[in-house]
């Protein structure tokens, strides 16, 4: 079973809740800590090396993000938590990094859990597709600010980015909770690419398996299977969030921005409903692969069948002139022998066309 679906935690085994230990992959980059501060005139964006920077942003009146790439280095997620009150079950939380999505509303702030996919060769299986990749993002949501953390750089934010640079749309004129639904806006439609392209692959999966399906179809067809499952471990989940931000009565999420995130939860169902979709697809392409197998095994022990009983007769011939008694019949005769080839050859011949009559063959 793939360690995508059993994840391990033994590091925080027998620890008290809301001890800070990084659980995930082990990485060694520097950890990198962005900023952009931004109302409707102006936009700041810049990297800083120091926690205690971000003090300044937190009780502007614009609107800060925070980006933070890589949670492994647990110094710095401490001490971000001592500068915004975050609660220690969160940052155990952000550390944790095999979460299921969800939301937890405190005080001052809502913690919400994602999943951001992408797509990566897999090393040495070259047919058998790429690989879903996973990275678990962490945001909280404050009055005027926006974290985000990140296992690692890169992301499907850089349009956001741009827009805030660019002062398009109507991001700059909104606050941290419209900035907080663009991100994950922005995770979800990236599940419509990744669901892209698997359609692709099952579509073409699906013209090699009425063509010509083999033992690398079988594996093809589980790999898929596996990124399905995988990929609706995230979107079930996500859903029950976005229905949570929908209900619940915050002061951090206003009326206007309810409505966006009503888009968002009508895109979840889409992409649940495409996986499901997807799901069956497979299962039914497993079926029709199993029914091709069996049939063309089949076909195999017909024709051994027929060819086994054409000779059972012959091999009743000749079992019977190959005993060695000395006094037989037809053993002193000139034309014994081609007498005897006749006669198996003609009742070959009969069985064969009989065979071929009936379309047992």
């Amino acid at each position: 079973m793939s360690n995508r679906f059993v994840k391990r935690a033994s590091e925080k085994s027998g620890l008290p809740p809301g001890t800070i230990v990084h659980v995930g992959d082990k990485r060694t980059e520097a950890v990198k800590i962005t900023v952009i501060d931004y109302d409707k005139d102006h936009c700041q964006m810049k990297e800083i090396t120091d926690v205690e920077e971000l003090l300044s942003f937190r009780d502007n009146p614009t609107v800060t993000w925070i980006n933070i790439d890589g949670v492994h280095d647990v110094t710095i997620i401490e001490r971000l938590g001592r500068s915004f009150s975050i609660h220690p079950l969160v940052l155990e939380d952000i550390l944790h990094t095999t979460q299921r999505p969800k939301i937890e509303d405190f005080e001052g702030y809502i913690y919400i859990v994602l999943q951001m996919f992408y797509l990566s060769d897999r090393k040495g299986e070259h047919d058998a597709g790429p690989e879903v990749i996973s990275e678990q993002v962490s945001l909280i949501l404050g009055p005027n600010f926006v974290i985000s953390l990140q296992e690692a750089g890169g992301d499907t934010f850089d349009p956001i980015r741009m827009r805030l640079k660019a002062s398009k749309g109507r991001i700059r004129e909104m606050g941290a909770d419209y900035l907080a639904y663009a991100l994950i806006d922005s995770i979800v439609d990236n599940y419509f690419v990744i669901l892209e392209k698997l359609g692709e692959l099952i579509e073409m999966l699906e013209d090699e398996l009425l063509a010509d399906p083999g033992p690398d179809t079988l594996e093809k067809l589980h790999v898929l299977r596996n990124e399905m499952i995988f990929l609706r471990k995230s979107a079930w989940p996500l859903r029950e969030v976005l229905n949570r931000l929908l209900r619940e009565e915050s002061g951090l999420i206003s009326r206007t921005t309810q409505i966006y995130i009503k888009d968002i939860y009508d895109h979840i169902i889409q992409v649940i409903d495409t996986i499901e979709t997807y799901r069956d697809m497979l299962s039914g392409m497993l079926d029709i692969y199993l029914s091709s197998i069996s049939n063309r095994m089949n076909e195999v022990m017909k024709v051994l069948t027929i060819i086994a009983t054409i000779f059972i007769p012959l091999t009743f011939l000749a079992g019977v002139y190959g005993m060695n008694f000395r006094y037989m019949p037809e053993l002193s005769w000139k034309w014994g022998y081609p007498f005897l080839w006749l006669i198996m050859i003609t009742i070959g011949i009969t069985m064969f066309f009989y065979f071929r009559k009936k379309k047992w063959l």
